[in-house]
């Protein structure tokens, strides 16, 4: 069968667009082929800075050809209906469908359609010009002569040539002939701008791949990558040193070049003495190189990095590498100015007198100078929110609030070592599970400053430190290296914390008080970071709820989500007993929120709750028994979770689930037609042995599973309510319901609503599937 090769050259397009582009051309030209009626056994995008490429393999020649029957309306219908069937059947006049008959509808019209197949070439030469001029790029332009014209061609950088061959293996392919904007597809392109600048006439994909590597360009971007990893490994090596790998990096060169050369360049060794975080970023961001480390040298770099060329100079790179350098000073000095600059007096120190005193700050300290600023400039942190100090004065006072639950939970040592609440992890594979990633029951990982050798503060001392860390935790956005580079914000009110001699906590909190920023990231485990967090989001949380931001859909522009799923994780993964609506209603109390914010925002907590414990592997059916609408200690409801994964493994637990909903479903049914339901059960109503036995039984296991609740031992409730399975079983067996006493049977369905509202303690056992 035919294949197809595709080839859409120009200027270079952007690195962060060409492997969305690639996919978007595949999905574009493959849809627009299946939808015209062809098939094809497989296709495959490619893409360089100069191309995007396409390979589509076993393309059938030719559509089929249709032929189907449209039915229309009766040949009484009025002249209305006749036109809409004519409109859809595609035909000028009712004289070209045919009447058929039917013995009971009578006679209607039929439109017989015929359309042959058509051409792959064809469809080929008409489908990518659609494409071409509808591409969905981020950004485009238009060039030249013609720009001038409306309509006229745009890409993302000027389209120079297009490839489009057709044909099998066994025979000469043939161009696709097209034309867009004086631009005629053909079979020639060209290869590495310097090295190999002349035409290059391909036949087949093949071919294509093979004479793009003799005219140094490697088509394949994963290839480039690999070729790129290994040269820089090899060229550290040889050097005594180590690649600091980065994937993103990785990917961005690779969509920089089409012949990847791997360099060395260098500079001073004095301005080693910047943070590693500086430099790193300082080189990549400016330069797109890496930075190396000594082997075995743990977090210093050394003075060399590693750069990617498109170009294998004569020289060997020298002069290359050498400009390279010169760069990388220069932005390194301007990193190293940043650096001191911070550690210095502001020059503005004597108008911060009054900020300082407000959060009771040492203006002594370059870090408390920065806090001061920040609220002296009134820098804005939300239009309708405020400013960042007076978020910093919600946030303080929040997280004092929120110190002593937290240090409950967290004992100073618990928060570098203790195991995360144990038994979720074991529930049942087939009911809780969990077992994609343990919520509980897994180690916790270590916070660095703490754990490394520090002593933690006592649970007396945590509530100043908390307040001392929430001041402290903002005051890194008036430096100048997060100016630079706002992805340090954070890493770089640690490093300025500890340089001021700050506790070992409070500069961690500066830094980990933004976790986790991802469902991989990281959770802050020491108690200070924790409370710092925990307020720092729900600040964000309610203010966004209380101005009425909240997510739409799939937009969030304030990560609003990611924060909840924070709360969420922080709270699990410490095993902090929390009830957020107390919470939410002092924190919403700062922007004049009313309870029905409160109820949404717990509901949307809920929604983010569901979807973390989905993800850790637990039924859906049993954490929508479990949540109610008021729920809001979320540990709770893991514990109640993996309690009732782990009763509904056991015989007991499937058993009484059929009668229990049995019981329910009956109670459901009968309230629907509003039949009456006894308010109390009356013993001297009972008939059947059944009736009392399981009377007795409910009374039992009411009063049992309530207390075991009330202790929070949600394994002894669930133990309770098994002692009802023999009980239920028995009064479905030997006792009808639907009594003709209407009496009776008011009282058997007030004892069904006793079972109900028995296991309702635990769970609602109706939402669970079996």
């Amino acid at each position: 069968m035919p294949d197809l090769l595709l080839e859409l050259r120009s200027e270079e397009i952007p690195a962060r667009m060409q492997r969305k582009a690639a996919g978007d051309l595949r999905k574009m030209l493959t849809d627009g082929l299946v939808e015209a009626g062809l098939t094809y056994e497989a296709a495959r995008e490619y893409w360089t800075p100069r191309r995007l490429a396409l390979d589509v393999r076993g393309l059938t020649a030719r559509s089929k050809d249709i032929r189907e029957e449209i039915k229309g309306p009766s040949t009484t219908a009025p002249d209305q209906a006749v036109q809409g069937f004519l409109r859809k059947a595609g035909l000028s006049s009712i004289a070209e469908a045919h009447v058929h008959s039917d013995p009971k509808k009578g006679d209607f019209y039929v439109a017989h359609i015929s359309k042959p197949g058509r051409a792959a070439e064809e469809i080929i030469a008409e489908l990518v010009p659609g494409i071409i001029k509808n591409f969905p790029w981020p950004k485009s332009m238009r060039w030249g002569a013609a720009s001038a014209k409306p309509g006229s061609l745009r890409w993302v950088r000027p389209l120079q040539s297009i490839v489009c061959t057709f044909g099998p293996e066994t025979e000469e392919p043939v161009v696709v002939d097209f034309e867009i904007d004086g631009i005629r597809s053909g079979n020639v392109t060209y290869g590495h701008r310097f090295h190999a600048p002349g035409p290059i006439t391909v036949r087949r994909f093949d071919d294509y791949v093979a004479k793009l590597e003799a005219a140094k360009v490697v088509l394949d971007a994963d290839r480039r990558k690999e070729i790129i990893l290994a040269d820089a490994r090899n060229v550290a090596f040889a050097n005594g040193l180590d690649l600091v790998e980065d994937e993103g990096l990785l990917e961005e060169v690779s969509g920089l070049v089409e012949w990847p050369v791997v360099l060395m360049g260098e500079f001073e060794q004095d301005f080693l003495t910047i943070p590693a975080e500086v430099i790193r970023l300082t080189i990549r961001a400016n330069q797109k190189c890496f930075v190396t480390r000594p082997q075995g040298a743990g977090e210093d770099l050394s003075n060399r990095f590693i750069l990617v060329a498109n170009i294998e100079a004569k020289d060997g790179g020298k002069e290359i590498a050498y400009g390279n350098g010169k760069v990388v000073r220069a932005r390194l000095s301007d990193a190293l100015y940043f650096w001191k600059t911070d550690q210095g007096d502001l020059p503005d120190l004597g108008t911060l007198q009054e900020s300082a005193a407000k959060f009771e700050l040492d203006l002594k300290k370059p870090l408390d100078q920065r806090m001061a600023r920040l609220d002296h400039l009134n820098v804005t942190f939300h239009a309708k929110l405020g400013t960042q100090g007076a978020r910093v004065e919600r946030i303080k006072r929040l997280a004092e609030e929120l110190a002593p639950t937290v240090a409950k939970s967290i004992s100073p040592l618990e928060g570098e070592m203790a195991g995360r609440p144990e038994g979720i992890a074991s529930a049942g594979a087939t009911h809780s599970g969990l077992s994609k990633r343990e919520v509980v029951g897994t180690p916790r990982e270590t916070t660095p400053s703490v754990a490394s050798g520090d002593i933690s503060p006592s649970r007396g001392e945590i509530t100043a430190l908390v307040a001392r860390a929430a001041v402290l935790a903002k005051a890194d956005l008036q430096t100048e290296v997060v100016g630079e580079f706002p992805e340090l914000q954070g890493a770089m009110g640690r490093k300025y914390a500890l340089l001021q001699g700050e506790h070992p906590s409070v500069a961690a909190a500066a830094e980990e008080h933004y976790k986790p920023q991802g469902p991989s990231d990281r959770v802050p485990t020491d108690p200070v970071s924790v409370a710092v967090a925990l307020a720092d989001k729900l600040d964000t949380l309610t203010g966004f709820w209380a101005i009425d931001e909240k997510p739409t859909g799939s937009k969030d522009p304030f990560a609003l989500r990611r924060a909840a799923l924070g709360v969420v994780r922080i709270l699990i993964e410490n095993r902090i007993r929390l009830g957020l609506t107390s919470v939410f209603a002092k924190a919403f109390a700062n922007f004049a929120g009313d309870v029905a914010q409160i109820s949404d925002l717990l509901g949307f907590f809920h929604d983010r709750l569901k979807v973390y414990l989905r993800e850790s592997g637990a039924r859906y059916d049993l954490i929508d028994a479990v949540i109610t609408p008021q729920s809001d200690d979320f540990l709770q409801i893991v514990r109640r979770v993996e309690a009732l994964g782990k009763f509904l493994d056991t015989e007991d637990g499937k058993n009484l689930l059929a009668g229990t909903k049995r019981a329910a479903n009956i109670l459901a049914a009968e309230e629907k037609k509003k039949t009456r339901v006894a308010e109390i059960v009356e013993p001297a109503l009972f008939r059947e042995d059944a009736e009392k036995k399981l009377s007795a039984a409910v009374n039992q296991a009411e009063k049992a599973a309530g207390q075991a609740i009330q202790n929070e031992d949600f394994s002894a409730a669930m133990l309770t309510l098994s002692v009802l399975r023999e009980p239920v079983d028995s009064f479905f067996e030997g006792v009808l319901v639907n009594d003709e006493d209407q009496a009776v049977r008011a009282n058997r369905l007030a004892l069904l609503a006793r079972i109900r509202a028995a296991t309702d303690q635990v769970a609602d056992f109706s939402k669970i599937v079996g």
